[in-house]
């Protein structure tokens, strides 16, 4: 169900079937395919049997600072699975489970403020020990995007790129290239391989409203007597606007922050020579 408060108990995240996600991939010509809905692989159920399909997720993680991320896990079986959803509020500990298990995995919408405020011992984290960033998202700010594949470069991090579309419109018109990957194998060893080139669209203030409406439809025609709170979406233009407004500053901060520093971000096990040099004297 939807996060957004006062919504949790009406709207869903996504009204999409997994069997037409599955086929627009395939008819947009995806060679394979995986779905990462946020802390669930329920639309895996059914699309086990196609063997050019792979389980991932979109998980809700919680930083050492207190922040929230989210994060790519790619490649999962249900143990797997079951064991992200047990530690997803321990950054650290789901850290050790992925590297332990060679899950390859990655920091989406690095400059998006959809899961709220971030802290700079965040990006050190990232910088640190996560393996890829997500460097083209389809429903975020291309600046956003932008920013993310500089960072990504800077620090020698693979790159990745999804449609992140809760509406059946947006699948698969961004996407991962792994060039001369023909199976579900070659695609992964080649997202660890740092082989993985982005392709497809950006995000716009249009396209998300446009999205909202549909999911208005959706909510319609299952819960017809949602009719009721219809009048309410004369607001949505001005919802998504503010949105959209602040997803801009949330990323120029950002990046002017990260990009503003002289030195690159600096690793968690470096040691602060300034410390250092206070406790010495």
């Amino acid at each position: 169900m939807c996060s957004t408060p006062g919504l949790s108990r009406i709207c869903k995240e996504s009204y999409n079937d997994p069997a037409e996600v599955y086929a627009r991939c395939k008819r947009l010509g995806m060679t394979v395919v995986t779905i990462t809905d946020h802390d669930s692989i329920e639309a895996a159920e059914v699309l086990r049997k196609h063997p050019d399909f792979f389980v991932s997720e979109e998980v809700t993680v919680r930083m050492p600072s207190g922040t929230e991320m989210h994060l790519g896990a790619y490649g999962l079986t249900e143990k797997d699975h079951a064991e992200i959803q047990r530690r997803r509020s321990d950054f650290i500990a789901l850290l050790m489970y992925l590297t332990e298990h060679k899950i390859f995995f990655s920091v989406n919408h690095v400059f998006s403020g959809l899961t709220g405020r971030r802290a700079t011992e965040d990006f050190a984290w990232f910088a640190s020990y996560v393996p890829a960033f997500e460097v083209r998202n389809g429903q975020m700010w291309s600046e956003a995007n932008r920013s993310a594949e500089r960072l990504a470069e800077r620090l020698g991090k693979a790159g990745i790129a999804g449609s992140d579309s809760h509406t059946l419109s947006g699948v698969a018109e961004t996407f991962t290239e792994v060039p001369g990957a023909r199976t579900v194998d070659d695609f992964l060893i080649g997202l660890r391989a740092g082989h993985g080139v982005v392709h497809g669209e950006n995000g716009h203030y249009l396209k998300l409203t446009a999205d909202i409406f549909r999911f208005a439809g959706s909510l319609l025609r299952e819960k017809p007597w949602a009719a009721v709170i219809l009048p309410l979406t004369v607001f949505v233009p001005a919802i998504t606007a503010g949105h959209w407004l602040n997803e801009i500053r949330f990323c120029k901060r950002w990046t002017q922050r990260l990009e503003g520093e002289a030195k690159r971000p600096k690793m968690l096990w470096e040691v602060d020579r300034r410390m250092e040099t206070n406790w010495a004297s």
